[in-house]
């Protein structure tokens, strides 16, 4: 089947697992962050406990297969009567991991930091988490703005995990595996969904580029 024949019979079905792959891009990544902040909050956390947790959650999810994460989201977790939705298992399955990585590159965004500024800001009375908060993270973002951007296109690709579950709309892998079992896509069914994640991850490290360019402090 060519390319004009896969997009009329399937095109809108195209678009569609493209949002769906955007959709599952912008809210894993959204939570991955916010998990990654914390537990890097915790990472450098005065209390040893703390940093304990946070340690072993970024050995943890750095190093699970993404794919045996959500076989035990999807399979293992109704045996004790959790029963939640595949979107949802993908979107916890794809946060989680970047999420340990994320928190990596802002150990290394912390590490650039003079410690005469954290110095600076105890003389003045400020607190631990004060200073997180005005001090640590917002230089440690400048600084891993590219680290952030290319995590951005992992997490999208980590969302192909979706293909792996009957989801409904599905994402581009997923649309893929459907067209390739209903009809004979072959190798072009794959290049249509490989052109539309390069594309996405063209704009996405051109928007991380300007960022980056506007933000990034020189020393």
């Amino acid at each position: 089947m060519g390319i004009k024949e896969l997009l009329s019979q399937y095109g809108d079905q195209y678009i569609s697992a493209l949002f769906t792959t955007w959709k599952l891009t912008f809210f894993a990544f959204a939570i991955a962050f916010v998990i990654g902040v914390i537990v890097t909050v915790m990472r450098i956390s005065p209390v040893k406990p703390l940093r304990i947790f946070a340690e072993f959650y970024v050995q943890i999810f750095r190093n699970i297969p993404g794919a045996s994460l959500l076989m035990v989201l999807v399979y293992a977790l109704p045996y004790l009567d959790v029963l939640l939705s595949y979107f949802t298992c993908v979107l916890i399955a794809a946060s989680l991991i970047p999420a340990a990585f994320c928190s990596e590159y802002l150990m290394a965004g912390i590490n650039t930091i003079g410690t005469g500024q954290i110095e600076a800001a105890r003389s003045l009375g400020l607190t631990f988490m004060q200073i997180i908060r005005r001090v640590v993270i917002p230089q440690a973002l400048r600084s891993s703005v590219l680290p952030l951007t290319n995590l951005l296109v992992a997490t999208m690709l980590t969302t192909a995990l979706a293909s792996q579950v009957p989801m409904n709309p599905r994402d581009l892998t997923g649309l893929v595996a459907h067209i390739n079992t209903h009809a004979v896509g072959g190798v072009t069914a794959f290049l249509i969904s490989a052109l539309m994640y390069c594309a996405t991850a063209v704009v996405i490290g051109q928007i991380g580029n300007r960022i980056d360019r506007k933000v990034r402090i020189l020393r």
